[in-house]
Parts: C-alpha cells; sequence; structure tokens
C-alpha cells in the first residue's frame, strides 16, 4: 500500500463526521513549524528569509500540542526550518503520536541517522526527506557539498531500523525531468515507502527567476506524472492530471493550516498577510473567497500540493473514491 491503512481510516472518518455535521471549512492537515532554525540556506526556501528576525525563537511544547488540539487534523506535518533542531523534539513526537495524530516529519536529512535513537518506529510515523535532484545537484541547491549523501545514509539507517520514510521533491524552472528521474531510481533502490513530488511555490523573498509558471508547471509534470507505475510515487493521482493541465480545480487555502511561533499563519502556507493568536481567529477572520477566487496576484501561477490536494479531498465523489483505493493497494 502507498499509504498506511490506518491513515486512510482516519482520514475518512474525519471527512464523513465533517460532512455530516455540516461543517464546509475545516483542516485536514496541519503544518507545525516548531522551529525555523535551520541548518541550511537552500536556493528555494521562503522561511529562512521571511523569518530572519525569529529564527532563533521556538514554540513551546505546550503551545505545539495545543495547536494540534486546535486544528483537530488527524495528520500533523512537522516542518520547519529543520524540526530536528527544535529543542524539545522527541516530547513532541511522542505526544503527538499518544493523542492519535499521524504525523509526516520533514528533515533535510543531515542529521537523521545520529537522531534515529530518539525515536522509536510507529506505524504513524513517516520520515519525509527533502531531495532536489540527484547529487550534483541537490547539494548545489542546498549549497552543502556531502549534504545528498549523508541525507541518503540517513534513509538507509532508518529503514533498517524499521522506520517508515518518505521522500519529497520540489521541481525548479531549471530541474530536469531526465535527473528527476535519476534520482527517483535512487530512491527506489534505497527502499523508501513513497516519494512526493510537487512545483515550488514563487516566494516574493527568493530570486523568482528559479520558480516555474503554470505553463511550465504542466510541461514538466506531463512525463513526470506518467510514472506511478515505475517509482512509488504518492502525490495524488487527481492531483498530478492538476498540474498536468488534465484537471482543473481552485485552492482550499484553509487545508493545510500553518502554525509556528509568530501564531497562525495567513492565509496559507505560502503567503503571509498577518499571524492571529489562535486558529478560530485565523478561521473567522481571513478572507478566504479572496483567495480561493484566485484574483491575489502571489497567487497567479501557484499550482502548490498543498492548497489544491484539500480541494481533491473535500469534493471527492464516488467514482474518484474507489480510483484512490484502487491506487492506494496498486504499488
Amino acid at each position: 500500500m502507498r499509504f498506511p491503512a490506518s491513515l486512510y481510516v482516519s482520514m475518512t472518518s474525519y471527512l464523513v463526521g465533517k460532512k455530516l455535521r455540516g461543517v464546509e471549512q475545516f483542516p485536514l492537515v496541519l503544518m507545525l513549524e516548531p522551529t525555523h532554525r535551520c541548518n541550511l540556506s537552500c536556493a528555494g526556501c521562503g522561511r529562512i528569509r521571511e523569518y530572519h528576525d525569529t529564527l532563533s525563537r521556538e514554540m513551546s511544547l505546550e503551545d505545539c500540542l495545543t495547536s494540534i488540539e486546535e486544528a483537530g487534523t488527524p495528520i500533523v506535518t512537522i516542518t520547519g526550518g529543520e524540526p530536528l533542531l527544535y529543542s524539545q523534539v522527541p516530547q513532541l513526537v511522542e505526544e503527538t503520536l499518544g493523542r492519535g495524530r499521524h504525523i509526516y516529519f520533514c528533515t533535510n536529512g543531515l542529521l537523521l541517522e545520529e537522531a534515529l535513537s530518539l525515536f522509536r518506529p510507529n506505524p504513524h510515523f513517516t520520515w519525509n526527506v527533502h531531495f532536489d535532484g540527484t547529487e550534483h545537484v541537490h547539494d548545489a541547491i542546498i549549497g552543502k557539498p556531502g549534504g545528498f549523501s549523508k541525507a541518503l545514509a540517513g534513509i538507509k539507517a532508518a529503514k533498517a531500523k524499521g522506520f517508515r520514510v518518505s521522500t519529497n521533491t520540489t521541481v525548479y524552472r531549471e530541474s530536469s525531468v531526465i535527473d528527476i528521474a535519476r534520482l527517483f531510481q535512487q530512491l527506489t533502490k534505497a527502499g523508501v515507502d513513497g516519494i512526493l513530488v510537487a512545483p515550488g511555490f514563487s516566494y516574493e523573498e527568493v530570486v523568482r527567476d528559479v520558480f516555474l509558471t503554470r505553463s511550465e508547471i504542466v510541461r514538466k509534470f506531463r512525463e513526470i506524472s506518467s510514472w506511478g507505475r515505475d517509482f512509488p510515487i504518492i502525490s495524488n493521482p487527481l492531483y498530478l492530471e492538476f498540474v498536468s493541465g488534465k484537471r482543473s480545480l481552485k485552492c482550499t487555502p484553509w487545508g493545510n493550516p500553518t502554525r509556528n511561533s509568530q501564531g497562525w499563519k495567513s492565509p496559507c502556507y505560502l503567503i503571509t498577510d498577518t499571524h492571529y493568536r489562535t486558529f478560530a481567529e485565523l478561521m473567522d477572520r481571513t478572507d478566504w473567497d479572496h483567495y480561493v477566487s484566485g484574483e491575489d496576484p502571489r497567487c497567479s501561477q501557484c499550482m502548490v500540493h498543498c492548497g489544491f490536494e484539500p480541494t481533491i479531498a473535500r469534493q471527492m465523489g464516488l467514482k474518484d473514491l474507489f480510483r484512490m483505493l484502487r491506487w492506494n493497494l496498486n504499488v
């Protein structure tokens, strides 16, 4: 299976419960950023630039756990920055799992191998390691020679200890489809449980010529989206139809709300207009219709999964549901 059966059960129960109660706007995945500190300065990263004045701050464990309860999502993505630099990371993982949540722990992998002794394998826990290309390409993007081999060693060590491991690849303007295919071959050989792939977002704080326009995204993903039988790609196949130009979707900006040391980030994981003190304030005070409409110029080229995969989950009919079930079973 591409995802654990328990994750499907949790998400399906959650979605059905919301629909039965008539709730229209609700999150699916909490993006929890307990720290923005990082041991890299990647070319396409907006966080270390946007939050450069507050990189030394981190959320308290109590604030993290309160945010998990506020959002109520079945999945928590622990991200950053580099979340392995968070001072209370083992306790955060343990407490989150104890609340029955599924965790995707996003890391650049440089500290992974040494950190494994702090954690125990759990069917609700998945390491998610970032790779943007084969060794030469990846190391150039992250600005650290040896970074690729270090992260790959971390993956192999994690798999040897029984952890679930997935990877995440961001596609930029200069990304070679051939190089990405070679990367996926390496990751598949290393035994990863899944591969996520999506276009990057054109952050205002980052040099913009590294990012793809919508037409460029479609051209690259028409080929990438056909690789599902060759590699364990876990990007939603309906979302891949969207980035390939075969399906039209509107954004669900509240689908993956972000909580960090500044508060609840509004309106979405990618764009920051303000931060709110509570999740309720985020939901009540954000002009969601404005961002759903796509009228904001910052949204014009965006096809990033955090905005559009929640739309698929919210609008999925029986035909697409059965298709998704078959896809999950056929690895």
